[in-house]
């Protein structure tokens, strides 16, 4: 049996938490933003930009011409945009968590670049639009005048990224071995429903 989980989520859902909990009771280690410092520190990019990546992708058109505007890379002299050395810079880091072949992985398109790994259980989070609103408000602390509009446009941010950087669609149900709606479920229901799946699902 393989621990090694990725979880993608709707923005709000609590998916970090859910993914923290499962990393706890598998008792593998966990990783959101300790991607972007393990990124940070292999590539030489600053984290502040690593941070914002999946972020410039609000706008669909605008990240993607940013994408096709290249820089020649010092070492390879290969073309490559500050968007897509972001992103391979995240994806070796998780390509190299796969070789290790256990952890609990949170966003970064992390099912894409572990698709031809064997025994990965991929989880996709989502939760009523209403329910997103009020976490967002009670657990993070977000300005509850402004919040609908966030909450969307992460969502799309994360939509935009996912999409042009694999070949999978975002959401889609067939890229993903379980999905959960964390609206009706709570945390500690949802991560030891996800932790009885990756002991028992089927290779």
């Amino acid at each position: 049996m393989k621990n090694l989980v990725t979880i993608s989520r709707q923005f709000g859902s609590g998916g970090r938490i859910i993914g923290k909990l499962v990393a706890e009771r598998l008792n593998v280690d966990f990783y959101d933003k300790e991607i972007i410092n393990m990124a940070a520190e292999e590539s030489g990019l600053a984290v502040k930009m690593l941070e914002g990546e999946e972020l410039r992708a609000k706008n669909s058109f605008t990240y993607g011409l940013a994408s096709a505007i290249t820089m020649a890379d010092s070492l390879t002299l290969e073309p490559l945009s500050i968007n897509e050395k972001a992103f391979l810079a995240q994806y070796k880091v998780i390509e190299e968590i796969g070789r290790k072949g256990s952890g609990v992985i949170v966003g970064r398109c992390a099912d894409f670049v572990l698709r031809d790994v064997p025994g990965v259980t991929n989880i996709f989070i989502c939760g009523e639009k209403e329910d997103r609103i009020r976490r967002c408000i009670e657990e993070y602390g977000e300005d509850s005048g402004k919040i609908e509009a966030l909450v969307a446009s992460y969502d799309k941010a994360r939509e935009h990224y996912y999409n042009y950087h694999t070949d999978f669609k975002w959401g889609a149900i067939q890229n993903y071995n379980m999905a959960l709606n964390s609206s009706y479920i709570s945390y500690d229901e949802a991560a030891n429903l996800i932790v009885e799946y990756v002991k028992n699902r089927r290779y």
